[in-house]
């Protein structure tokens, strides 16, 4: 067992995480806050990449405590027909997430590096992102995301810079929370889009790449993640400050990505566009690898908790040149596509909404009842601080969901 020291130069399942968590929908949601709010409720990234912080650690503390993956934690301590509920879920949730990846990296490529249409530019990084994974090992993996996040935060965060915003202004917005009129959906918006969702779970898989097991990784953990989350709410605080003032209203979707692009070039020229786009770019395609790479995973030790005879600790033969890693992520990287011909059957979006406006407060609920257990976690069990950023998130994330579903049912 490793038990690293406190060195930057060990960070990495955190950077894939922050680079994995960060694309075109959080981009879209910090922009769309930003442009009817301006600036004024930049503290809702802050507080969201804290959240997601708690949630993540507490996930990587379940593990390191007790040696068993969340999924198997799901189903030897509370019930196993959890697993198989989630394994449906996933299925759904990667089909449209994977689609939704496919078509931003097409949006994006077919921005920055035109030529081809859309659709082959979103075929063309699916086929990539599954070659990077097949060919290359964990350490590949991480090499890469931390090659392209450089770009992507600090290209997003110069043009937040260049505009000049005012300072004096910032610095209120983000040590007093205010909520101006009619901004309570934006806000949540904000929370709930920051840091990535089912995405969280991937990372228990990358610190056993790392090695890093038992509670003397708790430590390395903790910093690993604080890097992680700094590093996306100051993202979701640049993208707040591009978008502020531009009116982007009548744009819908991944164009409003486009719109912003067009603002900095009138504001800063043309390199000030594409600045921008390149770290569009740099956040999809990471995503879109991160995904490719981290969900597998998680399908992979589904099967293996649910199959007839699985035993404690089974998960730690996953294997990513295994029939199942493999077999999913071809299904994360080929069928989707059929989502950039055809628009997306209503009932599957329905029910996708649905499932996944619950999964946050059932995972959070989860967090505070297992990590809780002083008999399972030993010494790892939840702080009071911890426990109380868990019940607020449990708050916003369950009031989301109700008014997600009463949304659905309104239209």
């Amino acid at each position: 067992m490793k038990r690293p020291g406190l060195s930057l130069s060990l960070i990495g399942p955190g950077i894939a995480i922050a680079a994995t968590g960060v694309g075109a929908g959080d981009m879209i949601a910090a922009s769309v806050a930003g442009a009817k709010y301006g600036t004024i409720i930049l503290w809702a990234a802050v507080f969201g990449a804290a959240i997601k912080f708690v949630m993540n650690e507490g996930i990587a503390r379940w593990q390191l405590a007790t040696g068993l993956t969340l999924i198997e934690g799901w189903s030897q301590k509370l019930h196993s027909i959890i697993p198989i509920v989630f394994g449906l879920y996933l299925l759904l949730w990667s089909f449209i997430v994977a689609g939704a990846l496919i078509s931003a990296c097409g949006l994006a490529g077919r921005a920055l590096f035109g030529g081809l249409s859309e659709t082959a530019w979103g075929i063309i990084h699916s086929i990539a992102a599954l070659v990077l994974v097949l060919t290359g090992r964990y350490t590949l993996f991480e090499k890469t995301m931390k090659v392209l996040i450089a770009p992507m935060f600090l290209l997003i965060i110069l043009c937040a810079v260049l505009i000049r915003p005012e300072w004096k202004v910032l610095v209120s917005s983000l040590v007093i929370p205010t909520v101006p009129t009619g901004s309570g959906a934006f806000i949540l918006g904000v929370i709930g889009g920051v840091g990535g969702s089912v995405t969280l779970l991937s990372y228990g898989y990358w610190i056993r790449e790392k090695e890093w097991t038992g509670a003397n990784a708790h430590k390395m953990v903790k910093l690993d993640l604080g890097v992680a989350y700094g590093l996306t709410g100051l993202f979701g605080i640049a993208m707040m400050i591009i978008a502020s003032g531009v009116n982007v209203e009548a744009i819908k979707g991944t164009r409003m990505i486009l719109a912003l692009a067009e603002q900095l070039g009138t504001v800063l020229g043309p390199l000030g566009k594409s600045l921008f786009l390149i770290g569009f770019w740099c956040a999809v395609f990471t995503s879109m690898i991160g995904v490719w790479q981290g969900i597998p995973y998680l399908f992979t030790d589904f099967v293996q908790t649910v199959r007839p005879g699985a035993k404690p600790g089974d998960s730690k033969s996953v294997q990513t040149n295994s029939l199942l890693y493999r077999g999913y992520l071809a299904y994360l990287a080929f069928p989707p596509m059929i989502l950039l011909l055809i628009n997306k059957p209503i009932w599957i979006i329905v029910v996708y909404s649905v499932m996944g406006s619950l999964f946050m407060p059932f995972l959070t609920g989860t967090l505070l009842f297992m990590n809780n257990k002083k008999q399972w976690v030993n010494q790892l069990k939840n702080g009071w601080l911890t426990n109380g950023l868990l019940i607020l998130s449990l708050v916003v994330f369950s009031y989301l969901a109700y008014s997600s579903v009463v949304s659905l049912i309104s239209h």
